[in-house]
Formats: C-alpha cells, structure tokens, sequence
C-alpha cells in the first residue's frame, strides 16, 4: 500500500472513531475483529484486505472512500446571503441548514408584529415542531390556535393545514423543524 494512502487511512480510522466517542476495543467486538488490529491500522502499518476495510467502513458507518480520502476540512463556513431565503405571506422564512437532510426541514421564520403565513401541509404522517426565539407566535391548525412565548415548543401534524401569526409588537422569531414520514 502507497505510504501516503496508509498514512491517510490510519489518520482517518482514527479520526471517525475519537469523533464517535468509541475505543478500538469497542470497535474491536462490534467489527468482530482483534484490537491490535484496529491498533494496527490506526498506526498506518496495515496492509488491510478488502474484507478487513468492509468491516472497518461497516462498524464506522461510513464508505470506502470516507476511509481513504484526503482529509476534508472539518468545518465549512456559508455565509447569511448563501442560505435559501423564501418570502412567505409576510414571513421570511430561511433554510437553516445549507446541506439537505433526508426527511428533514429546519427552517427560521421571521414574522413582523401582525404579520401571518400559511403553512403547507406535508406528506401523510409528518410532524412538525415550533419553537419561538423572540417574541410571539399563534399557531393555527385543525381549527385550534396555540400561543407561543420565547421557548415555547409546539408538537403538531404537519399534514393538516396551518398559519403562523405574530399577535406581538415586536418582531418574531421561531424555528421550524419538519420530520416527514418516510416513505414505505
């Protein structure tokens, strides 16, 4: 095995299991392999065989090519004006999270005093979460309204219809996180 790429591996091994929180024993009975050989790989002697790096990608829940990449940076910065902003009724509503999550949506919603947004409704089994940062948020859904103070959190379907309020004089603020049912 080329130097470099081994040396990379150890690095890599040994990084996904510090970010777990994991020793290599542990690593050792959930792979089923010895500890010296995690010790081994992560010391960059290892000439792993295929079988070997299928177990070491399966117990650290990652790829191959996660095992053997060039290391990436552990943190990329986006820039507010980089974020999908949406304006909604009189909402702004902003992803929070740049890359997409499967069968999430987290997004910030701003809400000038008296303004309002109607929510829409998602898939079959979803269920949607608001909390409020600042101010106040009436939720509005199945013909029900919930008043929402600072750090209040509202559990509801979000397969049903629903609107947003702010009922204050200031600016509002919440955050909404969407788990959509997955699809079976």
């Amino acid at each position: 095995m080329d130097a470099d790429v081994a040396e990379r591996l150890a690095a890599n091994i040994r990084a996904l299991r510090e970010a777990r929180g994991l020793t290599q024993s542990q690593l050792a009975r959930q792979s089923g392999m010895p500890r010296a050989t995690w010790a081994n790989l992560e010391s960059g002697g290892a000439n792993p065989t295929l079988a070997v790096m299928q177990k070491v990608a399966v117990a650290l829940q990652v790829s191959f090519e996660e095992l053997v990449a060039a290391p990436r940076a552990n943190a990329r910065f986006f820039a507010r004006d980089t974020l999908p902003v949406q304006t909604r009724g009189q909402a702004t509503v902003r992803k929070l999270l740049p890359d997409r999550v499967p069968g999430t949506e987290i997004d910030r919603i701003a809400l000038p005093p008296g303004g309002r947004m109607t929510g829409v409704p998602h898939t079959p089994g979803t269920r949607e979460y608001l909390t409020v940062e600042a101010g106040e948020i009436a939720l509005t859904a199945s013909g029900q309204t919930w008043t929402l103070a600072v750090g209040d959190v509202l559990a509801f379907r979000g397969d049903q219809k629903h609107s947003y309020a702010n009922p204050g004089r200031v600016p509002a603020v919440g955050f909404s996180v969407v788990m959509l049912r997955p699809v079976e």
